[in-house]
């Protein structure tokens, strides 16, 4: 069993127990879902402190939506479109798109958020490196876990399209590398 599986069974596990009305499921819940939420939400938002709303917002969502839940094996990808959805409400009801400049962000994020070391390297390396839709689909990839095909359906484009960006993303993050190394 991979880790992505053990991950999502716990985060399953703490869905149900949540729609069960057990409020110390929601720590559990929180610390699965809390980095990759956060790193997604501020790549569409560029706003930290609107990155930290939608993490809690989403707490609670879930506690409210919990019980309507229905198991498909991708609880990942169900937390992640809630949060798509309440950043998308939050920029239409902000009528902003960027807070803070996208150089700067990177620098909101910090070990502490759970996030690692690597993966803490790999967000900013995005934030600073790639396109907005490439961004979009490594920390998708990378934080959430979410298989090609799984982020092809959120975003509502072809996985043909998911896959050539992700590839390219890949190799312009290669060659940030390479450059650097030398």
């Amino acid at each position: 069993m991979t880790d992505s599986e053990n991950g999502g069974r716990s985060l399953e596990n703490a869905i149900f127990r949540i729609a069960d009305g057990d409020r110390s499921a929601l720590a559990d819940f929180y610390r699965i879902i809390s980095g990759p939420v956060y790193a997604y939400s501020l790549s569409r938002l560029k706003n930290p402190a609107d990155a930290e709303d939608i993490v809690s917002e989403l707490l609670i969502e879930v506690w409210r939506c919990a019980p309507a839940y229905k198991s498909m094996g991708k609880p990942m990808a169900w937390v992640m479109t809630v949060a798509k959805n309440l950043c998308l409400m939050k920029l239409r009801e902000s009528s902003k798109t960027a807070g803070v400049p996208l150089e700067d962000a990177a620098a909101y994020l910090k070990d502490e958020r759970g996030l690692g070391p690597e993966n803490s390297a790999v967000i900013r390396a995005c934030l600073e490196i790639l396109g907005e839709t490439e961004r979009e689909i490594v920390l998708l990839h990378v934080l959430a876990g979410l298989r090609h095909r799984e982020i092809a359906k959120f975003l509502g484009v072809p996985l043909s399209t998911v896959l050539s960006r992700y590839q390219r993303a890949v190799k312009k993050l290669n060659k940030e590398l390479e450059g650097a190394l030398r």
